[in-house]
């Protein structure tokens, strides 16, 4: 019986940035599965002239290994970019471009295998079966290894009932590229969200109202439209080091901080909010009135048909008072929330300590912890875990330091050294 090392389930940053660690500088036998057709990151949120909000350093590679050949500099070498990128001025990386980055990778590693889903993992009390659906070969297949991790990454959060409204109408700014040339032929567009997404949306349909006839609106449920806190001392929670102090706090301490520590993780970039209001400052000269609306703390609850529009049912919090009013198009930029497989649940609910509910327990090495605790199989996850490992939980920089842990691990030396020690602030007071 052929066994692999690991086995990883879904193909998305985190894990592919594992399979190209794994494949670089390692012995371990590693094997990828996803069950999309082909790579592809947020196909439907690659709008043009949007960057990353973090630097190019946090690729797949460069924090365990700057001299890789995988790192998004060699990418732009390889594609005679790097002199543009030079005087592109930024450390951001364009968010189109990341994507190809993320393709270019894909397609040199051996061990990433698309129309294949997973359709079942057991667990054989010293390895683990993975139950593979080669759908575009219409096989199914068993492979079997040591360990498995679970990258499966998000699936879009909406956070009320719609009923029979079709995706035409209301739908996940993660289709919102899909669907934008019907979106602007409407007569009213409604945004509700407080963080980049919304405000890239929003700020890309202002750009072309111009050119149409609608109203643009801007609703969410938070205190106002905040900037992101990049200052350089704060950003510092997004490290390794803060990471292993998180870990160690009780559970509810661990989710209080979350909240505590909210302006660092969600907000605006300061050029996309600076933009939106110079723009509009702009199309105010001599107060002129503006098709837009911007209105904060005011929750939507409900949208509904009405006839060939949409009735929305809201409620100002502070204020306590309900809110109504009608649109052609809402798109929700609500966030995302963890993919977990239906399998997992129905294998594994049992067998693993849970925090509360909804969040399995987590070693400091992304090891799920199950009650029969003698075990040398382990299961790793990369997904669901902001309450376990804090604010860098879904931080792309981090990620590359989560494969060393695990990758160090499974291969009982170190193969990539992990970095502490590394910034300013001190945590922990002992």
């Amino acid at each position: 019986m052929e066994q692999y090392d690991l086995i990883g389930l879904g193909i998305g940053p985190y894990n592919l940035g594992l399979a190209t660690l794994t494949t670089e500088k390692s012995n371990l036998k590693t094997i990828f599965f996803d069950q999309n057709g082909q790579f592809a990151w947020h196909p439907g949120m690659l709008i043009e002239g949007t960057d990353l909000q973090v630097s190019f350093l946090a690729d797949l590679v460069t924090f365990a290994n700057p001299t890789s050949k995988y790192t998004f500099l060699n990418y732009l070498h390889e594609h005679n970019r790097l002199y543009k990128f030079f005087f592109f001025h930024k450390f951001e990386m364009p968010r189109a471009e990341y994507a190809s980055y993320l393709k270019w990778v894909v397609e040199q590693l051996p061990n990433c295998h698309f129309k294949s889903e997973v359709k079942d993992v057991i667990d054989h009390s010293d390895h683990y079966e993975v139950v593979v659906n080669h759908w575009g070969e219409q096989k199914e297949r068993s492979y079997f290894a040591k360990h498995v991790v679970l990258g499966t990454g998000s699936t879009p959060m909406i956070p009320f009932e719609l009923d029979d409204i079709g995706s035409e109408h209301v739908h996940h700014s993660s289709q919102y590229v899909y669907l934008k040339d019907r979106t602007i032929k409407a007569n009213d567009i409604t945004i509700v969200g407080s963080g980049q997404s919304a405000s890239e949306i929003f700020y890309d349909l202002l750009k072309l109202q111009e050119h149409f006839n609608y109203h643009l609106s801007w609703y969410t449920r938070s205190p106002g439209f905040l900037q992101l806190d990049n200052s350089k001392l704060g950003q510092e929670v997004f490290t390794p080091d803060y990471v292993d102090y998180f870990h160690e706090l009780p559970f509810q301490e661990r989710k209080d901080s979350l909240d505590h520590l909210g302006q660092l993780r969600k907000g605006i970039d300061r050029d996309t909010i600076h933009s939106i209001h110079e723009l509009l400052y702009h199309r105010s000269v001599d107060n002129k009135k503006l098709p837009v609306t911007i209105q904060p703390l005011t929750e939507i609850q409900k949208v509904e048909k009405n006839g060939s529009s949409l009735k929305v049912k809201a409620r100002q919090w502070q204020k306590d008072e309900d809110v109504s009013f009608e649109t052609e198009k809402v798109i929700l930029a609500t966030g995302y929330k963890p993919n977990i497989p239906d399998w997992f649940n129905q294998r594994f609910e049992g067998e693993i300590e849970w925090e509360d509910d909804k969040r399995f327990k987590v070693d400091d090495n992304f090891k799920l912890v199950f009650k029969d605790r003698k075990r040398d199989h382990h299961f790793y996850t990369l997904t669901n875990l902001e309450h376990s490992h804090g604010t860098g939980a879904t931080n792309l920089g981090l990620a590359v330091d989560r494969n060393i842990q695990i990758i160090n691990e499974i291969a009982g030396e170190t193969i990539y050294e992990e970095k502490r020690d590394t910034i300013f602030t001190q945590f922990d007071p002992n």
